[in-house]
């Protein structure tokens, strides 16, 4: 593989965990998805405690990407603010409030893990049935 485009997707990454992290964005997960589609090659999940949150999270993840020279292609979900995606392309960034990551729960699609929680606490979430 590439090593400028491997360096290019870590680049892109990094921009948007920081973003991500600058907003507060709980529960990072970065999963590698090269091997699985063509489409695109890292895929980043986040968590927001609210509507509010959520829709903050994606918009710095695609203003950082945008000023680092990155084309966004699409951004969708700000209006409910209960999941949105910013697709960069060769990274997609799902941000979603708690109750509806677990319920979709794209880590275990996506061949990554859930992410770890402190030892013999609760799950701080549940989904709806």
């Amino acid at each position: 593989m590439d090593e400028n485009l491997i360096a290019q997707w870590d680049n892109m990454v990094a921009i948007c965990v920081d973003a991500l992290e600058d907003i507060k964005g709980k529960d990072i997960t970065v999963l590698d998805t090269s091997a699985q589609t063509s489409l695109f090659s890292r895929m980043i999940i986040a968590s927001g405690d609210s509507t509010r949150q959520v829709k903050a999270l994606a918009n710095n993840v695609a203003v950082e990407l945008k000023e680092a020279g990155y084309e966004i292609i699409s951004t969708e979900g700000l209006d409910s603010g209960e999941w949105a995606l910013v697709d960069a392309g060769d990274l997609v960034v799902h941000v979603m409030q708690p109750a509806v990551r677990d319920y979709y729960d794209i880590e275990a699609l996506w061949g990554g893990e859930k992410p770890s929680f402190h030892a013999g606490a609760a799950k701080p979430w549940q989904a709806a049935d």
